[in-house]
């Protein structure tokens, strides 16, 4: 097995956006319109090269191969995240599964392990998950 990626906390937040936008293995142009708006735009990336971006992908889809690739990815986000970027990394997901108008069962199965994973406490998760519905609310 290939050692353990070495990842930034941006790429840590790109790769749950990633995760989220494939977790119904149809990645979504709105989807991929939303990461490049966060990554473009929020402050958390303002030295984020965005470059990396692709190599992260790669990473994320290598994983998804992989029998348990699910729990190597949130292993590496858990190491390489810090938990004040918890709350974020949960906000930039929702805002991604938010981003097509429409939340399928494999979204919100991700939501739900994100949320558990990186130790989101539920009534935060709740605003979240409700900002991110208003900010992708169509007329």
């Amino acid at each position: 097995m290939a050692p353990a990626p070495s990842l930034s906390p941006q790429d840590c937040l790109v790769a749950i956006m990633i995760a989220v936008s494939a977790s119904d293995e149809r990645i979504r142009t709105s989807e991929l319109i939303t990461i490049q708006q966060v990554v473009n735009h929020l402050p958390v990336f303002a030295a984020y090269d965005v470059d990396r971006m692709h190599r992260v992908a790669g990473i994320v889809f290598d994983l998804f191969e992989e029998e348990d690739g699910l729990g190597a990815l949130f292993g590496l986000v858990r190491g390489h995240l810090p938990s004040h970027l918890h709350e974020t990394a949960y906000a930039l997901a929702c805002d991604v599964a938010a981003a097509d108008g429409l939340l399928n069962q494999a979204e919100l199965r991700l939501l739900e392990e994100i949320r558990h994973e990186l130790n989101v406490d539920r009534l935060h998760a709740a605003a979240i998950e409700r900002g991110a519905r208003a900010r992708h609310m169509r007329a």
